[in-house]
């Protein structure tokens, strides 16, 4: 028996026992990893670069770009190295701070795709007020409050989850360190600070997407009722890969968090919560660039002129 001030390190779960599995499951992270660095960082130089898309759908989405490259950022690599390394050892500090800052992206993630829907809500049920209420400062503050609610939420889940006393060993059974698997190792029957978190974090999750249901429930209603046809597909093209996104985030999200403890096993565990920490960030970029024209556009435009300044320089130095 231990308790969490002995406690040195934690031992992750680990995705395969034979060495052969262990480099399959580097490789498929490590690709997985590089599209979404690089499907995310072509966004946000495309809609840094591009003055055509500094308007507030592409600030906010630059900004969940951002916070995808964090959050897949804080899980993926170290459970790579722990895989090409053949270990599962985690610092007890490195665990803490891993728990810290996946709440952090996860929450303000969550917060921008709210803002996003009110976003689109205004574009196309509010398009007289589109610029008054979504001025450059209120995107700030909106972008501003996203962290703050995210570094709360984080502090909170974080500083409580880590003050139980922890006596049930350190082997984690997850490929990171989420808050249900290190509470499985809490000796206290007491959750009571980790309670009043849960009960923030419920009633912020919920506001939001209920938030967002509604919103789209008005943009459905004025789309319907637009009389062209070119003038609903150009609407619900800017709608449906948010819609996506949200989808895909509350969906694996939710059945991973609210699943009953009965049928809590560590392979199943470990198969869920790929889709919600792994997959969005690779796909969201996929999701917004299929149906946005303008976005192809600048993407196509900025790789055209990198290409282009490419061969002239190697034909000068040449």
């Amino acid at each position: 028996m231990s308790n969490s001030s002995s406690i040195t390190q934690f031992l992750l779960l680990a995705f395969a026992d034979t060495r052969e599995l262990q480099l399959l499951h580097f490789w498929l992270f490590l690709g997985i990893y590089l599209a979404a660095l690089l499907s995310n960082g072509l966004i946000i130089t495309a809609i840094a670069c591009d003055h055509r898309l500094h308007t507030p759908m592409y600030f906010f989405l630059l900004n969940l770009s951002l916070l995808d490259l964090g959050s897949i950022s804080t899980t993926v690599p170290k459970a790579m190295a722990n895989s090409l390394w053949d270990t599962r050892a985690i610092s007890y500090l490195g665990c803490a701070a891993q728990l810290f800052l996946f709440v952090f992206f996860i929450a303000a993630e969550f917060y921008i795709l709210t803002v996003m829907a009110y976003d689109r809500y205004v574009a196309i049920c509010k398009p007289l007020h589109y610029g008054t209420l979504l001025g450059s400062r209120a995107c700030v503050h909106m972008a501003a409050a996203a962290c703050g609610i995210g570094f709360l939420t984080a502090v909170l889940h974080t500083a409580n989850t880590f003050s139980l006393p922890l006596c049930k060993g350190n082997a984690v059974d997850q490929f990171f360190c989420e808050i249900p698997q290190i509470l499985k190792l809490s000796c206290s029957e007491s959750y009571l600070g980790e309670g009043v978190a849960v009960v923030f974090s419920a009633c912020f999750s919920f506001g939001c997407f209920a938030f967002i249901v509604l919103s789209y429930v008005q943009i459905f209603r004025a789309v319907l009722r637009i009389p062209s046809e070119q003038g609903r597909h150009k609407a619900f093209s800017t709608c449906l890969p948010h819609l996506a996104v949200v989808s895909l985030f509350v969906s694996t999200a939710a059945f991973a968090h609210l699943k009953p403890p009965s049928i809590s096993f560590p392979f199943l565990d470990l198969v869920v919560a790929v889709p919600y920490t792994v997959v969005p960030p690779a796909v969201n970029p996929l999701l917004y660039s299929m149906r946005n024209q303008e976005l192809k556009d600048a993407l196509r435009k900025m790789m055209t002129g990198y290409f282009s300044e490419a061969i002239n320089n190697l034909f000068s130095s040449a």
